[in-house]
């Protein structure tokens, strides 16, 4: 079984290109398949209100001027563009919103994302499975029911898509990790599921997910923990990437067939 790896730069690039492509290169360097990145257009997702309400930053002392900071242009997700193909490592990103979904057409991308947090978002879920591109599905946030909406939407408009369980808390607590929820969505959606981890720790969680059948893996990564952002805790520092995939993609070898077989050796 080949495993799908994904790094998740988020927001953890802090609206700086230089840094995004430093964590771009260190996750094609240790043997990602994909970086993923997030795009939101700030006034449809939150309200004026809470955009007006404080918030220090380094981008000022409002909600609106943190959000904008953390946002790139188009120009910007250009070159971002133009440095993974540069490198032949695929990227994409989580849409919040219908306008940011139509924003990254305009780019070539193998992959969808909808974040956990817009399972019920039906209008932008209907716009992404309109692709019919893979898609993958965060379900940290959603019931059992709010998921069987969703699968029987993708189902429906004949889109490929992969579940991603995980636990919507950063950093999480391995004792809530409850990762026993791979093979039960599994048996349920008679689909593919992954694992989106959002724990401080390396491999521990992840290499559990791996032993009950996970097929992608998610980590959010970051150039140091200490940095200013949200997601900085349960994230994986680039200098540790290699040992992280290095354990993951040998977890299928180890499993084995499950034939019952005296090898050469």
């Amino acid at each position: 079984m080949s495993l799908f790896l994904i790094a998740e730069v988020g927001i953890n690039h802090n609206g700086d290109l230089e840094l995004a492509k430093n964590m771009i290169k260190a996750a094609h360097d240790a043997g990602f398949d994909a970086v993923k990145f997030q795009k939101r257009t700030i006034e449809n997702v939150y309200t004026k209100e809470y955009l007006d309400g404080d918030r220090e930053s380094p981008w000022g002392v409002t909600q609106r001027e943190q959000k904008e900071g953390l946002e790139f242009s188009e120009d910007e997700y250009g070159e971002i563009d133009k440095y993974c193909k540069e490198l032949g490592i695929e990227w994409f990103a989580s849409a919040w919103d219908v306008d940011s979904q139509k924003f990254l057409r305009k780019f070539d991308l193998k992959y969808n994302k909808v974040a956990s947090p817009m399972l019920g978002h039906k209008p932008l879920l209907k716009e992404i499975a309109s692709e019919g591109k893979k898609t993958f599905v965060s379900t940290g946030m959603a019931t059992l029911e709010e998921i069987d909406e969703v699968v029987d939407l993708f189902r429906k408009a004949n889109c490929p898509f992969e579940l991603m369980y995980c636990v919507s808390t950063y950093p999480m607590k391995e004792e809530e990790a409850n990762l026993r929820c791979i093979p039960t969505l599994r048996e349920r959606y008679g689909c593919d599921v992954g694992y989106s981890g959002h724990e401080s720790s390396l491999v521990k969680v992840c290499v559990s997910a791996a032993v009950l059948g996970a097929t992608s893996f998610e980590r959010h990564i970051t150039q140091d923990r200490a940095m200013y952002g949200s997601d900085q805790a349960a994230s994986i520092e680039t200098h540790s990437l290699r040992d992280f995939v290095g354990t993951i993609r040998r977890i299928p070898k180890i499993m084995g067939t499950g034939e019952k077989a005296l090898a050469e050796s």
